[in-house]
């Protein structure tokens, strides 16, 4: 088992630079399925759930070679349309596969996807919008598959904004008679950039940045050349590490637009902020101010996966700070990894109240989930003394090296294979 040494009080400054979106590059390698020829997908970041869906790729069929950050995903022979229990648990957002899948081949058996342990995150959304255009379903308690039935374009209403679901039902869709409406649907970034990249190889989708997503069925898609969005959640990630280690950095990669939810809390903290073209510099004050109220909300609202990042950074801010958070009922549980650094939260349901203090000091701490687990590094970072942070597979679903990233910034850290040591 690999556990993270960290040092903190390191002092910070200098570039770090962001990768690709992870929570773009995995719908847009499951719509790679979609196409009989070949994807040339550029950012792509190397983290373990990328290599996983990677390995889905090629055991359905596909022939996938790496150069860098580039992907060339050939899927002209698909040979498979079910996906074994041991990559689906892998990660939850496998279930992504389900959609592309019974689209390309008219059927798909996949095991219930595994993931962080962050909430429910039911997929019934995303089975009623599969039904809705006419699959069929079943479930033996521990597999579910999906047929084509009299499929054809529909009407579909998402009782709410599910990121999931949205793309689930654009990849079941594309190949439709007709037209299908999705009405409610997500409007996250990456949402709008599984649709440019289905686009760019002759999907014919409109509205990815709206809550109205129209999709024109079309015969076939071709091959085609993408590069993947940079990763707002990576950049959020660095803007906390700065504040709270009182540092000044310079963020290359950011797209200005899809970061603008996280930026608000920064400033009522009392961070400056410098906006280049797609770099981001943040400079923090001496002592952060609290932030009165933090709601995590779908896009365009702040996002829940930056939520833990930024309480790691409150919890040395001056004064108290409320973080509600509305999408994942147990996105707190890193809260009682950051008390073992002398953080003083408290935590009542869906709100956490963070109260901030003069210093923390070193421990042993765990990553609960992937995110909680960037938080957990962040606030080892800012604490005196020697930290040791296990469990850090979470990390590596989300973050490219992490240890690499950080050290190229000053910060003390690095990666040790020796269980016993910890």
């Amino acid at each position: 088992m690999e556990y993270l040494e960290i040092n903190g009080k390191a002092k910070l400054g200098g570039e770090i630079e962001v990768h690709g979106a992870k929570n773009s590059v995995l719908p847009i390698l499951a719509g790679a399925v979609l196409i009989r020829g070949t994807s040339v997908i550029h950012n792509c970041p190397d983290l373990s759930d990328v290599r996983v869906t990677l390995e889905i790729l090629k055991h359905l069929g596909a022939k996938v070679e790496k150069e860098r950050r580039t992907l060339i995903v050939d899927a002209s022979n698909i040979t498979e349309n079910s996906i074994p229990e041991v990559m689906m648990k892998e990660m939850r957002s496998s279930i992504i596969f389900l959609g592309a899948l019974v689209s390309r081949t008219g059927k798909a058996c996949l095991f219930l996807p595994g993931g962080c342990d962050i909430g429910l995150r039911p997929i019934d959304l995303h089975l009623k919008a599969l039904e809705r255009l006419g699959y069929k379903l079943s479930f033996d308690g521990r597999n579910i598959c999906c047929e084509k039935g009299k499929v054809k374009g529909s009407r579909i209403v998402l009782p709410f904004e599910s990121v999931g679901a949205t793309e689930n039902a654009i990849l079941s869709s594309v190949f439709l008679d007709g037209t299908t409406t999705i009405i409610n649907a997500a409007r996250e970034p990456e949402i709008e950039d599984l649709a440019n990249f289905l686009n760019s190889a002759g999907a014919d989708i409109k509205g990815a940045s709206t809550s109205v997503i129209v999709i024109n069925g079309t015969n076939s898609l071709s091959s085609t050349e993408h590069t993947v969005i940079p990763d707002r959640i990576e950049a959020s990630t660095y803007m906390s590490l700065a504040a709270i280690t009182k540092s000044e950095l310079y963020i290359k990669n950011v797209n200005h637009i899809h970061l603008a939810p996280v930026v608000p809390p920064f400033y009522e903290m009392g961070c400056a902020l410098f906006a280049y073209e797609n770099a981001l510099k943040i400079k923090a004050p001496k002592k952060l101010r609290r932030v009165k109220l933090i709601q995590t909300r779908a896009y365009p609202g702040f996002p829940t996966d930056s939520q833990a990042m930024l309480m790691a950074a409150l919890t040395v801010a001056n004064g108290s700070s409320l973080i509600e958070e509305n999408i994942f009922e147990n996105r707190f549980r890193h809260a009682s990894e950051l008390m073992k650094f002398g953080a003083d939260i408290s935590v009542q349901s869906k709100i956490a109240v963070v109260h901030g203090v003069n210093s923390l000091h070193s421990t042993k701490a765990e990553c609960t989930d992937l995110r909680g687990g960037a938080a957990v590094v962040i606030e080892a970072l800012a604490a005196e003394g020697k930290s040791h942070i296990t469990n850090i597979h979470h990390i590596d679903r989300g973050y490219e090296k992490i240890e690499k990233s950080l050290s190229s910034i000053g910060a003390e850290i690095k990666r040790i294979k020796n269980e016993e040591e910890c």
